[in-house]
């Protein structure tokens, strides 16, 4: 079991306002939880509606103290930060297209935030709030989730210590089925209707949903950036005038070759994100829905199998892991890990101390930037009769 880092290092938990994520939601719910996890946080205080009234009453279903839910954000930034016991950090897990206000506000008023991806809409908003982050010196983090999971931090940390050599060829696929029923092509009513409107969820849906993951996934393992995409997006389901389906060849800044396919329309798939990286050594496998399994199989030698915690384990794996080997741990546990190491950061900072470097492995505004980019060129190539075109 990890030590407690924060505590470690302030000597109490981090103070946490959410805005967003009411009950009922399962993004919400999945943010409080990887916060409690690691009792790295208390949360404190939160907006958890547009609607002031109804913020008021969910912010007491979720148990905060009376005066701490707040009826707008502006509202809370200000109180909580006038509070001497207020809010230290920020997290937002609201509709794609308030990210950028929201985010600006808090790192105005000089807290610290966690955000839900993908960052901002637009290229514009993405670079003006990578900005405002390296200028405020304070801690970003970007729900990134899937890059908190032990096995993709293994396969990290075997590629940086030269393992599979120079890559070569990286395949990546994220599959869902949820967008599938062609009976109704677009949501036009109920809780998450808002992915389905361009000005709220953002140019394309599969890309904002479920792309920027696996685009993610990508640069993270590899420690490469995509730098040309040649690419198709659109709708297989007939009617649908948001995209389910994206696929692209890709040049990575080494010359590596790689593809990628995402998809909300695949009928009966749940939730399959697959990579696989390969260089001159060997080739990593990965699949999230079998998420203890990482397979290694290097170069004229028998496969291996890495697990978390198991033979073989390398230190950044090691320091995800909360159980010992052939335990499971999945979701909630991957975004734990992200929660975990943007609270050392900020713990750090508050302390004005070095932070453990395999702590600082979490999802930046940069790399918020670097998702909306390859969307843009995603989006550009499909519109130019899938032309290639260069990332940024």
């Amino acid at each position: 079991m990890n030590s407690n880092p924060v505590i470690a290092t302030l000597g109490r938990r981090l103070r946490l306002a959410v805005i967003g994520g009411g009950p009922g939601s399962f993004i919400g719910g999945m943010h409080r939880m990887a916060a409690r996890i690691d009792d790295c946080f208390e949360l404190v205080a939160g907006v958890l509606s547009s609607d002031p009234q109804r913020a008021i009453s969910r912010a007491r279903e979720i148990g905060l103290k009376e005066g701490r839910g707040y009826g707008s954000v502006a509202e809370m930034l200000d109180a909580e930060n006038r509070r001497e016991d207020g809010a230290d950090i920020i997290a937002i897990m609201t509709p794609n297209d308030s990210h950028f206000e929201y985010a600006m506000a808090a790192l105005d008023q000089g807290f610290d935030v966690i955000c839900d991806k993908p960052m901002t809409n637009t290229i514009e908003e993405a670079r003006t709030l990578h900005d405002k982050v390296v200028r405020s010196k304070r801690i970003f983090c970007l729900t990134h989730n899937y890059s908190g999971y032990p096995m993709t931090r293994q396969a990290r940390a075997m590629v940086s210590a030269g393992e599979l050599g120079i890559i070569r060829l990286v395949q990546v696929e994220y599959v869902q089925g949820g967008k599938a029923d062609e009976s109704k092509p677009d949501r036009t009513s109920g809780p998450r209707s808002w992915r389905f409107d361009p000005a709220k969820g953002g140019p394309s849906l599969v890309m904002g949903d479920i792309g920027t993951h696996a685009h993610n996934l990508v640069r993270f393992i590899c420690h490469q950036e995509v730098t040309e995409v040649c690419a198709e997006v659109g709708a297989i389901v007939p009617g649908r005038k948001v995209d389910d389906f994206a696929g692209a060849l890709l040049r990575l800044e080494n010359g590596a070759r790689g593809s990628f396919w995402v998809t909300q329309a695949a009928a009966g798939v749940e939730n399959s994100l697959r990579i696989r990286v390969s260089g001159t050594k060997g080739s990593l496998e990965w699949l999230q829905e079998l998420p203890q399994i990482l397979t290694f199989k290097p170069l004229g030698a028998p496969a291996q199998i890495r697990t978390p915690n198991g033979p073989g384990t390398l230190p950044l794996s090691a320091k995800s892991s909360r159980i010992s080997a052939g335990h499971p741990e999945g979701f909630p546990e991957g975004f734990a890990n992200i929660y975990k190491d943007a609270a050392e950061a900020v713990a750090c900072r508050i302390a004005g101390k070095e932070a453990d470097p395999l702590a600082l492995h979490f999802p930046t505004s940069a790399d918020g930037l670097a998702g909306i980019l390859f969307v843009d060129a995603v989006l550009r190539s499909s519109n130019n009769d899938s032309s290639w075109e260069k990332v940024g």
